[in-house]
């Protein structure tokens, strides 16, 4: 565990485990320098505590760089709740997690992820002052779809396959959540040909007879020929094989930690396959849970979310001058925030 804390270059980890609620709770806080440290709770079953705290880790330092890079006063940080396997009271269960939060005194403000609702941040809400996503602050996803948007928006004007408009252009996308499903809904307003694919197969069928579009199996997304491949649902989807896979000239989606591995960033790099780096491109949601956690009005909001377009042709730029891979010069362009260097 050190190890993994050494590398990210955390600031710290926190474990709790409550026995009367059943609560196995990991909350990393990557860093604090900027202000408190900020990301969603995940609840999902994980196989080992070891999991748990891995995926706590990478989560925080990737809530870091994507603060950083857009321009908010926060910190990174994220939760993981081992959901437990048997049945369990859910209300107790976050509530003990809220009260978690609570003696951390205020550096760590957690907000909704995969696995929790709206209902589970009013129960924390209960216990802490130190949280985002109830019922009186809204959904974070429509802003995150909207900033995946602009961004798609910015690799249509860098990509010199592409011109500036998405109409007839073919998106295939991974995941059909929130997120993914706001995006599919824009980009069909824009004329966009949708290949998609999910779990679900009711929103499969909801997309295909509401947005015209084509569904393929959860093998099939990576190798269908198509323009822009979006990745909306888990990470740590672009690995050796699948990037082999790829029939695209761009990757550009929500999804949180989609590199498998560093070296994928170069992977794409090489295969001439235009890289939206995941924390930049995927920032509005936490634009949005920040700035109305600040009291920001929706004109204040979606302003900042526009300018990820802007930040990420800037790494296209750099990325194209200095042939360097764009996962690494927006990591460059975040740690010289984070760290000064």
């Amino acid at each position: 565990m050190f190890r993994q804390i050494e590398e990210a270059r955390l600031s710290d980890v926190h474990l709790k485990y409550d026995e009367a609620s059943g609560l196995k709770a990991v909350i990393a806080i990557h860093s604090t320098r900027r202000g408190p440290a900020l990301g969603g709770c995940r609840i999902i079953p994980y196989s080992s505590t070891e999991d748990a705290v891995t995926d706590a880790i990478r989560l925080a330092e990737s809530m870091s760089y994507k603060a950083a890079l857009a321009g908010l006063d926060l910190g990174g940080g994220k939760s993981v709740i081992m959901e437990p396997e048997g049945p369990y009271d859910r209300e107790e269960l976050f509530r003990a997690f809220g009260q978690f939060i609570e003696e951390l005194g205020g550096r760590y403000i957690t907000a909704m992820d995969s696995g929790s609702k709206v209902s589970d941040m009013d129960i924390i809400a209960s216990q802490t002052q130190h949280v985002s996503c109830t019922s009186s602050s809204g959904n974070p996803a429509p802003s995150t779809a909207l900033g995946v948007y602009k961004g798609i928006q910015a690799v249509l004007k860098a990509e010199p396959a592409f011109d500036s408009s998405l109409k007839d252009m073919r998106v295939a996308v991974q995941g059909l959540g929130n997120v993914g499903y706001a995006l599919c809904q824009l980009l069909h307003q824009d004329g966009a040909r949708l290949i998609v694919t999910d779990i679900d197969e009711e929103k499969v069928q909801q997309c295909v007879e509401e947005l015209g579009a084509t569904a393929v199996s959860a093998e099939e997304i990576y190798s269908v020929p198509c323009d822009i491949f979006s990745p909306c649902g888990l990470g740590g989807i672009l690995n050796e094989d699948t990037i082999d896979e790829l029939q695209c000239n761009a990757v550009a989606g929500s999804a949180n930690n989609q590199l498998l591995t560093p070296h994928c960033g170069h992977l794409l790099y090489e295969k001439g396959i235009l890289y939206a780096p995941d924390y930049l491109i995927n920032a509005g949601g936490l634009i949005f849970v920040a700035m109305t956690h600040q009291g920001k009005s929706q004109n204040e909001i979606n302003h900042r979310i526009n300018a990820i377009e802007e930040t990420l042709l800037k790494v296209f730029r750099h990325e194209l001058l200095h042939r360097t891979p764009s996962s690494l010069v927006a990591d460059h362009m975040a740690e010289t925030q984070l760290y000064g260097e």
